[in-house]
């Protein structure tokens, strides 16, 4: 195995020795930002398309997405043109091919340890200049003996991955005025997220989604049906939604209907994540064990109760951001076993009992009566 990660090492050193290309980034007309991750990086990075955009609103920005993040960023008004990643770079040749004929002038890796596939990726491309985060080291090599990377920008210690990817812009000598985030959702999906609350004027509406994307980050049926008996006998005028993925609706479902709560409902069908989003940002406060999912409520500053496994590093990155946050930390370093329900309970008990809420909920559904 050592053998194999030293050839692996070589492999990139080779595959990453390029040529420097003299270019002043003051002439960039073009850039890429490489984004072809999960739905949650794509949220913490849209302050860097606003930023960059508003430094530069003349550049084109052009950013390769996944077709799992790239709704975030539909109908963001800051991202000129977003191309589809693959994440095969077999049947990514074509679209790699077609973007190095656009001989873009800078590309953005937000990658912070070395990474093949943003590499090899990357040299398909070929860019005049490569900005990236700081490489951990990786195969026996150091992120410094790369090459490709024209420019490195600190990993900041004890840092929210929203600063670290904002700090990508200092080689343009960008200060952001703004680290918020921003997710644009239609008219259309704004009418059908208040046609939807507008049902349950003058109740409590609680999101709870449960399950995320990485494996081993869910709420079990059992722990999920204590939660909302204890939560309706805190306060039963309390209306609690389950925000699931398209490919889970019917399972959910089928698991609400053996609960027979009238309090429990799932959600409308969320054919993107934009429908999700639209949704999350009407409700008075989310519960989830996703980090996606509570960037989202970030985005909108949603009361957030988040279950994280027992990582503090990983915490730091990728922690909400709302006014209001709390979370529990379960007893596993990589899955969610052994979180408390206890300590769910009573952060979910600070918010139903504060007058501040109350206002919140008096305005909602007066605003909901204005013909």
């Amino acid at each position: 195995m050592r053998n194999f990660n030293k050839f692996k090492g070589w492999l990139l050193l080779r595959i990453s020795n390029k040529k420097n290309i003299q270019f002043d980034l003051k002439k960039t007309s073009s850039v890429l930002m490489l984004r072809y991750d999960r739905i949650g990086d794509m949220v913490i990075t849209t302050p860097v398309f606003r930023e960059f955009k508003r430094a530069y609103p003349d550049i084109e920005l052009n950013v390769l997405a996944s077709k799992t993040n790239y709704e975030i960023i539909k109908n963001n008004p800051y991202v000129d043109k977003i191309y589809l990643n693959k994440t095969n770079i077999l049947l990514d040749f074509f679209i790699l091919l077609k973007l190095r004929r656009r001989n873009f002038d800078v590309c953005f890796e937000f990658d912070h340890s070395v990474v093949r596939h943003a590499i090899i990726r990357l040299r398909l491309i070929n860019p005049k200049k490569v900005i990236s985060v700081k490489k951990n080291g990786r195969y026996g090599i150091n992120g410094n003996e790369l090459k490709i990377y024209d420019f490195y920008t600190e990993k900041l210690e004890h840092s929210h991955f929203r600063e670290i990817w904002l700090s990508i812009l200092q080689p343009f000598n960008i200060v952001p005025l703004s680290n918020q985030y921003e997710i644009f959702y239609t008219e259309k999906q704004s009418l059908k997220a208040k046609d939807f609350i507008s049902r349950f004027p003058k109740k409590f509406l609680i999101g709870i989604n449960l399950e995320g994307a990485v494996k081993g980050k869910k709420i079990s049926f059992n722990k999920f049906k204590e939660i909302c008996t204890r939560l309706f006998k805190i306060n039963r005028e309390i209306i609690i939604i389950v925000i699931s993925s398209p490919e889970n609706e019917q399972r959910v479902k089928k698991n609400l209907s053996k609960m027979n709560l009238d309090c429990v409902i799932p959600a409308y069908t969320s054919k993107s994540i934009l429908d999700a989003s639209a949704l999350i940002s009407n409700l008075d406060l989310i519960i989830t064990p996703d980090t996606s999912i509570s960037h989202i409520a970030s985005t909108f500053n949603i009361p957030v109760i988040t279950i994280h496994e027992n990582n503090i590093e990983s915490y730091e990155l990728f922690s909400p951001l709302s006014d209001w946050s709390r979370t529990i930390f379960s007893d596993s370093n990589n899955s969610l076993q052994g979180f408390s329900v206890d300590d769910l309970i009573d952060f979910a008990a600070e918010v139903l009992g504060d007058k501040c809420f109350e206002m919140k909920l008096l305005n909602r559904n007066n605003s909901n009566n204005v013909v």
